[in-house]
């Protein structure tokens, strides 16, 4: 392979070496929200949401995604071996990395009184957070990749990753709150294993938005990288670390054997957020529709 031409790789600031033939963008193109390129020479996955003329949330339709995403990862390092180490996501958006749920949807089942849609919403979501936070029990280590705010189940979402890096002035929040709901899919059993839950709860009930920053310095966010400079600060944080890979697959899995998180404790939670969403009232979901035309406003123009 060493005399092929790279193909191109459509990644924000970021080019693979000359050396380092790479797989085409859409090389799983079922899957419609989701855009690939893999750079052999840090044995790296770079996976983008691409959330094109949706709003910047997590639908129906990206989860499924997400779920072809892992079980196409695990077909992935199977064939691979140690030529896939690390598997990285960020997000298309320019602002946003993920604003969390489907908050429409969400409207739609709790006008329906469809509390086992929003089970299995909420069931979804945490089965593709659990896999990511085992590495898909792999020794593959995963990068989550904030170039923009995570909100809600964005911020959850990013939780599960074994590395986090945030470019300065992304941010991050549980804004729940405002329509009488709390995070489900993950925010308190994630925050409460790094913070302890006390302090999680305290920092989830106030529903603020925190900096990435103020992330960096909780120990949340371990990578801080400049405006514009999360790609390259992930890549040089991969080639530096590559050699010593085995040593920190290995760590990551004894940190997740001292805090071990059981699904059951995450489903019996979403089962409790589905719970709290019926006894929502008019003027909760009042304010969740003028959440939703605030995401609408977010939402990429279709080229």
């Amino acid at each position: 392979m060493a005399g092929r031409k790279a193909e191109k790789l459509s990644l924000p600031d970021f080019a693979p070496s000359p050396a380092a033939p790479a797989q085409p963008a859409r090389m799983w193109p079922e899957l419609q929200q989701l855009e690939f390129g893999y750079d052999i020479s840090n044995a790296t996955l770079w996976s983008f949401i691409n959330f094109a003329d949706r709003r910047p949330s997590y639908n129906l339709e990206l989860l499924s995604d997400f779920h072809g995403w892992q079980r196409n990862i695990v077909a992935l390092k199977n064939q691979m071996g140690d030529n896939l180490k690390y598997v990285v996501l960020g997000s298309r958006h320019p602002k946003v990395f993920s604003l969390g749920g489907d908050l429409d949807y969400f409207a739609e089942c709790i006008l329906a009184r469809d509390r086992q849609s929003l089970i299995a919403y909420g069931r979804s979501c945490i089965t593709i957070l659990h896999n990511n936070w085992r590495s898909l029990d792999t020794d593959i280590i995963t990068v989550g990749l904030a170039q923009g705010d995570a909100l809600g189940g964005g911020f959850e979402s990013l939780l599960s990753f074994d590395v986090l890096c945030a470019e300065r002035g992304a941010k991050f929040g549980f804004p729940e709150q405002m329509f009488g709901l709390f995070p489900g899919m993950g925010a308190l059993t994630f925050m409460g294993r790094k913070l302890g839950t006390a302090k999680a709860e305290q920092w989830i009930r106030s529903g603020k938005c925190f900096t990435a920053e103020e992330m960096y310095e909780l120990g949340i966010v371990h990578l801080l990288a400049e405006p514009g400079q999360g790609v390259e600060t992930v890549s040089r944080h991969i080639a530096k670390t590559s050699r010593r890979h085995a040593a920190h697959a290995a760590f990551q899995a004894a940190a997740k054997r001292a805090c071990p998180i059981d699904f059951t404790e995450l489903d019996d939670i979403v089962q409790l957020w589905a719970d709290a969403c019926l006894k929502l009232q008019d003027h909760d979901l009042a304010v969740i529709r003028r959440l939703v035309a605030a995401q609408t406003r977010l939402t990429p123009i279709a080229a």
